[in-house]
């Protein structure tokens, strides 16, 4: 690994250190002469969509000028890896300031716009789940069937999910519809868990590992609300820049539905029940 890594990087290698990393890459901090690196590998996705998405995402949201991302230096393939090669954030652990930070920064990527639809021009992941962004006049239409009608579709098959219990489209379109509304297509980071931003020593929030599509903003909310670890003062910072859906609890557990039903597919049946009460309370 050292010779390759070491054609990567354009400054004299000096080591190589693992790092803790997700459910779908292994992680590395490549220090150099005068700079450090972080290099992800998968011999899972030898295609290397999951690293090209994961660049793409980044890159987009670097080019929105509004929340900061790590540089993108190299992706590819080498033998059977897939990597990507990006910018190393020495980081620390957040407080009220730089929460406030991250949810202004968050707000501005949100406001972010440059279109009339919703979706992307190329589908991603979630997680190394498949995640598809046609794009669609109808945030309601695209949350239904590129968000939750795949995710049914796979617990079936890995049954995880009665599909006699699933209820049906026209049903799950109508109860979006009445509480989404008209809304406005927002850049989103798609995936904003509390391990997928970081903060610098400086104090200057990242966001990490996105997952992107343009959709409705409180989607990005209702993730960050999922597992926790957001200070009042993240959501004190956004809600000044935008305002709140007036279903704003609602559409949390809703929104919360497709990620749920993600952690279902791909760490079984303990997400069940979760996803089944969302599913009682809004679509019965």
């Amino acid at each position: 690994m050292y010779t390759w890594v070491k054609n990567l990087i354009p400054e004299t290698l000096i080591h190589i250190k693992p790092l803790s990393g997700g459910d779908t890459a292994k992680v590395f901090k490549i220090e150099a002469k005068n700079k450090s690196y972080l290099l992800k590998t998968n011999q899972l996705y030898p295609t290397n969509d999951l690293f090209s998405s994961e660049a793409i995402g980044l890159e987009t949201i670097r080019k929105s000028n509004t929340i900061n991302v790590p540089k993108v230096f190299k992706v590819g393939t080498k033998d059977n890896l897939s990597y990507l090669l990006l910018e190393y954030i020495p980081s620390k652990p957040p407080n009220a300031k730089s929460f406030k930070k991250l949810g202004h920064k968050l707000a501005l990527l949100h406001k972010h716009t440059s279109f009339t639809k919703f979706g992307f021009d190329s589908n991603n992941f979630i997680g190394s789940l498949p995640q598809r962004n046609c794009w669609s006049k109808d945030w309601s239409t695209f949350y239904l069937t590129q968000r939750l009608i795949p995710q049914f579709k796979l617990a079936v098959e890995n049954k995880l999910w009665d599909k006699h219990k699933i209820p049906s489209e026209t049903i799950l379109y109508k109860q979006l519809n009445a509480l989404i509304g008209d809304v406005t297509p927002s850049l989103l980071h798609g995936d904003l868990w509390n391990g997928n931003y970081l903060i610098h020593h400086n104090g200057t929030p990242y966001l990490i590992d996105p997952s992107i599509h343009y959709g409705h903003n409180e989607v990005d909310l209702a993730m960050t609300k999922l597992f926790g670890g957001f200070d009042n003062s993240f959501y004190e910072a956004y809600y000044e820049v935008v305002a709140p859906h007036e279903n704003k609890n609602a559409l949390t557990e809703i929104y919360q539905l497709y990620y749920l039903l993600v952690h279902l597919n791909l760490f079984g049946k303990s997400y069940f029940d979760s996803a089944n009460t969302i599913v009682k309370r809004y679509f019965n």
